[in-house]
């Protein structure tokens, strides 16, 4: 089924649950509801025209992933391609071959945003003003369970530059590519350190698809990310695949990266001048310019303060050593005609400047979840289990791990939701919302001390201190708890009579 065809079909009146995003979140969601609870109907709403949510929306040089695929991928669909880092158009194609196997395609309904949700405690219903095709609609469902993420795609962070009004070159946004750009033996300089910046540097000083090579490249950083070289193929895996059956190799090779990347995660936290070292070191190996690491490549905050940045097969530091590429670490006075005036006085000469100034966030896509006409402060509410929040009856959202792959995060809610509507039905429960059977500390929703984060993040919900207010950034220990979880303990029937006192 194309999206044309998708957009076309009409709308039902009513589902059991509505699946916001055909993201790869939404596709997953998909999935669970469709194959662990069968008898209920589903529908997934994409405001855009294509699934994939970022991974179609992206189009910048190089766009990839920044953890493996084997645990990025599904746990019902193994990864089969060779790259473990995998780029964009593969991961699309991936999405959408996944939704195609699995019947998926047909829940979708494209070019359908919701513009506002409404539950109704007296019928235990959402009802969902939807957006399609400029004209304004209704339905209603049981359960809404938000898979959109937390980034805003219609906007993005623009700090305000000086003088950039004055800049002769042209200015662009990743999140905004255009199609048409071509910087084939051009002065490119681009402004961020983040995962798109260190994707962006070596993609564009080599010949791509989208345009010939870059004259030269610069790396224009105000303060150093912590960035490490990983293989961009997994030995280990292609081995396992090599020689045992699909299905068993694909469960060794998750758990075999899950394993690693928890156990350095908590190893920075636990140890992080010990692991400083190690990075550092590693860093310095491969760029053998210690003055150079000194300089650029060392922060001034712990590992996994913010999240970790991964190149693959180093292709950062092998564009910098051949002088393709350079990084500057240092602060914008002003744009001037030619390029970029630094504080430090030195004209970064360009024709093109690519902002690569981060994203902004905007809880569950933009929808503000009201009850009985009421808009909910999300600032106020607490989430459990990671999935769903105090106030609101029969709503989830999906949120993955800050610190590891999205999609294992993901899967969780997934099948928690799935257990959800089975114990409603088994209790005859229309209509339920967590409420604390304790006070609470609260804390932020997400614990990164990144700008993106800093910038948006009182306009979240928040999560507890402890036990399943907590969400906790441990795959491992998610995955032994969130399906066993005692549902009876914190999920209460939500009625006319109760709706007030849950909301608080």
């Amino acid at each position: 089924m194309t999206s044309s065809d998708a957009t076309a079909l009409p709308l039902p009146q009513h589902v059991d649950v509505v699946v916001v995003g055909a993201g790869l979140s939404g596709i997953g969601a998909g999935y669970r509801l469709q194959t662990e609870c069968p008898e209920k109907s589903y529908l997934i709403l994409e405001s855009r025209d294509t699934m994939g949510g970022t991974w179609d929306l992206f189009r910048y040089p190089g766009v990839r992933s920044d953890s493996d695929m084997f645990t990025l991928g599904y746990q019902f669909k193994p990864w089969r391609d060779a790259k473990s880092i995998a780029d964009g158009p593969t991961i699309l194609e991936y999405i959408r071959e996944t939704a195609d196997e699995f019947g998926i395609d047909e829940h979708i309904r494209y070019g359908t945003k919701v513009v506002s949700a409404d539950f109704s405690t007296t019928d235990s219903r959402w009802t969902l003003t939807l957006s399609r095709d400029g004209v304004e609609t209704t339905m209603t469902c049981g359960f809404l369970y938000s898979c959109a993420g937390y980034y805003d795609y219609d906007d993005t962070y623009r700090p305000e530059f000086p003088g950039i009004d004055d800049f002769a070159g042209e200015v662009v946004h990743p999140q905004y590519w255009p199609e048409e750009l071509d910087y084939a033996g051009k002065r490119v300089v681009v402004i961020g350190s983040g995962a798109t910046a260190v994707t962006l540097i070596p993609s564009m000083t080599k010949d791509g698809e989208q345009s010939g090579r870059a004259a030269h490249v610069t790396m224009l950083q105000r303060s150093p990310t912590w960035i490490s070289a990983v293989p961009s193929r997994d030995k280990k895996a292609d081995w396992l695949r090599d020689h045992l059956p699909a299905d068993v190799a694909h469960t060794l090779i998750r758990s075999k990266n899950i394993a690693f990347g928890t156990a350095f995660y908590q190893f920075c936290r636990r140890r992080p001048q010990q692991a400083r070292k190690i990075l550092l070191g590693l860093t310095t190996k491969i760029l053998k310019d210690e003055q150079m690491v000194a300089d650029h490549f060392t922060p001034s905050y712990d590992p996994w303060d913010q999240r970790l940045c991964a190149v693959p097969s180093g292709d950062l530091f092998k564009s910098l050593k051949s002088g393709d590429a350079e990084i500057v670490t240092d602060t914008i006075d002003s744009f001037v005609p030619e390029g970029i005036r630094l504080t430090s006085g030195r004209v970064l000469e360009a024709d093109v400047v690519v902002t690569a100034t981060g994203l902004k966030l905007l809880a569950f896509g933009g929808i503000k979840p009201q009850v009985d006409g009421v808009t909910v402060p999300l600032s106020e509410q607490f989430v459990w289990q990671g999935a769903m929040m105090t106030g609101v009856p029969n709503f989830a959202v999906c949120i993955g791990y800050t610190n590891a792959s999205w999609t294992l995060r993901a899967d969780l809610s997934h099948r928690l939701v799935c257990k959800v509507l089975g114990w409603m039905d088994e209790k005859g429960y229309p209509a339920v919302a967590p409420s604390p059977d304790r006070p609470l500390t609260e804390r932020p929703l997400l614990d990164l001390a990144a700008g993106y984060v800093q910038r948006s993040i009182d306009a979240f919900p928040r999560q507890g201190d402890s036990g399943p207010w907590r969400v906790r950034q441990n795959y491992v220990l998610d995955s032994l708890t969130t399906m066993r979880t005692d549902l009876a303990r914190t999920l209460k029937p939500v009625t006319p009579a109760r709706a007030e006192k849950v909301a608080s």
